[in-house]
Parts: structure tokens; C-alpha cells; sequence
């Protein structure tokens, strides 16, 4: 009996440990991409911006019950919608005020 209970609280912390595991991959990934768009941004790249916020999203909805993220994604989105629209300066503005949320949601 106790080496079946010892088995499942085994099981049950390596599966918090891999969900906690994802939760950090994504938060690294939406820093990386944020990055990059704000970089495409003062390069003036409104695609590059656009490209690179839409990866973010991805990774940022995927973590988006901490409310720094959640806020991130907002900056994200307008990030690419002005992006879309050929406005890269403020494309870099929404994606840098995105970068500074995901960094706060790191902590």
C-alpha cells in the first residue's frame, strides 16, 4: 500500500513540475519574440514586428492568467494591428510597453 501511495505522489509532483516547466518555456518564448519585435520596430520593419508580436501571442495567451501577461497580450495585439497597417514606430511602442508586462509576469 505504501509504496502504490509513495508511486502516486510521485506521479503527481512530476506532473506539476512539467506544467510548471511549460508555463516558463512560454513565458521565455513570448520574452524572446517580444524582443525581437521590438527590435524589428526600431528597425522600422512593420512585418518584422508583425511576425514576430504573432509568435509572442501565441505564447503569451498560453500563460495569460497572470495579469502582467494579460496586459502583454493587449499591447501585443496592437502591436500587430498597427503593424499590420504599416505604423512600425507604433508598433514598437505596443510591443515595448508588451516586453516591459512579460518581464513583470517573469518575476
Amino acid at each position: 500500500m505504501n509504496k502504490y501511495l509513495i508511486a502516486l505522489m510521485g506521479a503527481v509532483l512530476l506532473a506539476f513540475a512539467g506544467i510548471t516547466t511549460a508555463a516558463e518555456d512560454h513565458t521565455m518564448l513570448t520574452l524572446q519574440h517580444t524582443s525581437a519585435a521590438v527590435d524589428s520596430g526600431k528597425a522600422l520593419d512593420a512585418a518584422g514586428v508583425v511576425a514576430h508580436a504573432s509568435e509572442a501571442l501565441k505564447h503569451a495567451q498560453a500563460v495569460s492568467s497572470n495579469p502582467h501577461m494579460a496586459t502583454a497580450i493587449t499591447h501585443l495585439n496592437a502591436a500587430i494591428e498597427h503593424g499590420n497597417m504599416g505604423h512600425a514606430a507604433v508598433a514598437a511602442t505596443h510591443a515595448q510597453e508588451a516586453l516591459n508586462h512579460v518581464k513583470m509576469a517573469g518575476r
